[in-house]
């Protein structure tokens, strides 16, 4: 799979890419957060087991 990349796009551009995934993990884990916090956060969390049981409604 990385000698096929290689090919494609180069090395370099592949060691750039590299040192930017933890960057791009946490920008996108803050807007996830972001995202349940300015939405419904209930419609969001109701796909979680644990959490959806606490929040039934009667």
């Amino acid at each position: 799979m990385v000698q096929v990349l290689k090919k494609l796009i180069g090395a370099k551009y592949i060691a750039i890419a590299r040192t930017w995934v933890p960057t791009m993990a946490g920008w996108g884990s803050v807007g996830g957060v972001a995202l349940v916090y300015f939405t419904d956060w209930r419609l969001i969390l109701d796909w979680v087991p644990y959490i959806n049981g606490k929040f039934k409604d009667d």
